[in-house]
Order: C-alpha cells, then structure tokens, then sequence
C-alpha cells in the first residue's frame, strides 16, 4: 500500500486519514466500520488508485489516530457525518463517491439523504438502507421471524446490539482483556453455514456476554483469508492504544441516530445512483432475510445490487471482487466524474 497519511484538525475533531492516487482524479471517500481502520481499505485504496481515482481512507472518531472520545453522545451519527463533511471540505471537493462498510454505511446513507449535494453516488458494503441509520425500528424491521422467533430472539441477529445497550461496560472490559484475540475472534472469514443455524450473535444476552460469557476473547488462529499478518497488527495495535470503548458507543445512540435520519430533508428516497454489495455469508447484517432489502429497494430508484461469496468483511475477504463490482458500476452508472 502506496498510501500517505494525513491529519485534519477542526475545533471538534482530529481526523487522521489515509489517501492514495492522483490529486485531480475523481474522489471516493471510504468509510469504514466496527472495530476498523481506514487501513482495512486497502485492497482498495491501491486498486483505485492505479486506475485515476483519488482515495481517501478515515479513521473515524474513536479509531486509530482520530480524537478518541468520553462522552457516548460524542458518537452519534449527526456527529460523524459532520466529520465526513469537514473532512471533503478540507480535500478541496464539492462531491465525492461515499463508499461505507458495516458503521460506515449509516454514515454513507446519511451523507446521501441529508446532503445529496456531496454525494456523487453512494456504496454500501453489507449494510443495506432503511436499516442501521434508522435505529432498533429499521433493524427489527428486517429480522426473519422465521429463524429468529420474538419470543426466543427478541432482538433476533441484533441480540449482541441489545446487549451493548444494556451492559456497555461489560463488552468494553471483556474486548479490551485481550485486543489481539478480540481482533482474530471478530475478523473471521465467511461460513456458509450461516445459512442453517442461528447467528452467534443473536446469544449474547441469553450467554451472559461475547464469547459464551468468558472474561476475555479466546485465542484462535488468525484468518489469513481476511487479514493479513500487518493488518491483524495495525488494528491490534491501535485497539490496545485507543480500547474499544469509543468504537462500542456507536451502539449506544440507536434512538438520536433516527431521529436524525428521519429529518433528512428528502425524505428516505435517494435519487442518485447507490450501488449495494452484499455479503453471502454475513452473519451480522443477515441478508436471507427475505425483507433485508425492502426498505433499500423501495427508497432507491437508481440502485445496482450484487452479492459475493463472502463473510461480514467482504472488502477484505472477496477484495477483488468487490473492486470489480464497485469499478464496473462507476463506469456505468455514476455520471461524468469531471462534474463531481
């Protein structure tokens, strides 16, 4: 990886960023999730890069290099989105193409309904519209009632959600036990048996916490078909240093995060072109639902879906897939990038 770091500081917020490619090339800013790094990019910072694109990686608030914040209320998504904003202020752009992975798909979504003016087009890896940005009510929306019944899974695959809600510091201690186990535990590569079982992560509350109640993650080989030995270093690294306090408190702000979202003054339409990459074997966002993509689908009249043989971290696990969808769709689908 070829890219360059650089720091933005506002009155608010220290944003460190990473940033590859050409200066004039067109812009895509990529937003990552929970618990990544701008670094978790990657595969596609070099990809797009080669090929004309400016690229430019975060760290979000609470991550890596950024400010680490106390307050949980520092971590809503009005909050984040406003970081993001700041941050196209300072790369001298009017526009770009948002592209979002896990957490970082609310704040594509939001940037794309609120702010449709610096949004050229918007990419969501596994996190599909009208879902996370919209709170517990757009999350149990979409929860198969089949595999996941109320009175079992209340919270069907959002158990682990609740969870963080109700005993915040308890998943905080029991992550921060032991960061690097944490890490190899959480970035796993895809199962396609997530298609015949209950995901882990609908037992959280009923276990007494992550990982079957222990005090700490346990040990368990790394999977090298989603990180490699520098990424598992870098993410290990910065969790040590920063905790995972300030990347769980984005769970913490379900009911301010849709409020915020329904104020969008478009309504929940989006008139741009989206492109929605899903992951086959994502536990976490769960896409055999048969109503994961209604809210999407009905909101987005100019939207491009696909779907890869992948887990929950498809950037990493099917990167150049995923590159493929995402370059193909930008040449066919996103207006001229001289007008972004």
């Amino acid at each position: 990886m070829n890219a360059f770091r650089h720091v933005l500081v506002t009155p608010a917020q220290r944003t460190s960023y990473l940033e590859d490619g050409p200066q004039d090339g067109p812009l895509l800013v990529l937003v990552h999730g929970w618990p990544g790094l701008g670094s978790t990019w990657h595969y596609q910072l070099g990809h797009f890069a080669a090929r004309g694109y400016r690229v430019v990686a975060p760290d979000l608030r609470g991550y890596g290099d950024s400010t680490v914040h106390d307050d949980p209320a520092a971590y809503r998504q009005e909050l984040v989105v406003a970081d993001m904003l700041a941050l196209l202020d300072h790369l001298g752009r009017r526009r770009a193409v948002w592209i979002g992975h896990d957490w970082g798909c609310p704040t594509v979504w939001n940037i794309a309904a609120h702010f449709p003016e610096r949004c050229a087009a918007a990419v969501a890896l596994a996190i599909a519209f009208g879902t996370l940005e919209r709170g517990w009510d757009g999350l149990l929306a979409v929860v198969d009632r089949a595999r996941y019944p109320e009175d079992i899974y209340p919270y069907g695959q959002f158990d682990y959600m609740a969870f963080y809600e109700n005993h915040a510091s308890r998943a905080v201690s029991v992550f921060d036990a032991a960061p690097g186990n944490t890490v190899k535990a959480v970035f796993a590569r895809g199962d396609p048996a997530v298609h015949t079982r209950p995901s882990p992560r609908s037992m959280v509350t009923r276990d007494g916490g992550w990982f079957g109640g222990a005090p700490s993650a346990p040990d368990a080989p790394l999977s090298s078909t989603v990180l490699t030995e520098r990424d598992f270093g870098e993410l290990t690294a910065a969790l040590t240093r920063n905790g995972f306090g300030g990347p769980a408190d984005y769970y913490l702000n379900h009911e301010v995060n849709a409020r915020y979202a329904s104020a969008a003054p478009g309504g929940r339409v989006l008139r741009l072109p989206v492109l929605f990459v899903g992951a086959a074997y994502d536990q976490v966002a769960d896409l055999c639902s048969p109503t994961a993509l209604d809210a999407m689908r009905s909101a987005c009249p100019d939207l491009t879906e696909t779907t890869v043989p992948a887990g929950h971290w498809l950037q990493l696990e099917a990167a150049p897939q995923v590159n493929e969808h995402i370059e193909a769709w930008l040449t066919s689908q996103v207006p001229d990038p001289r007008r972004w």
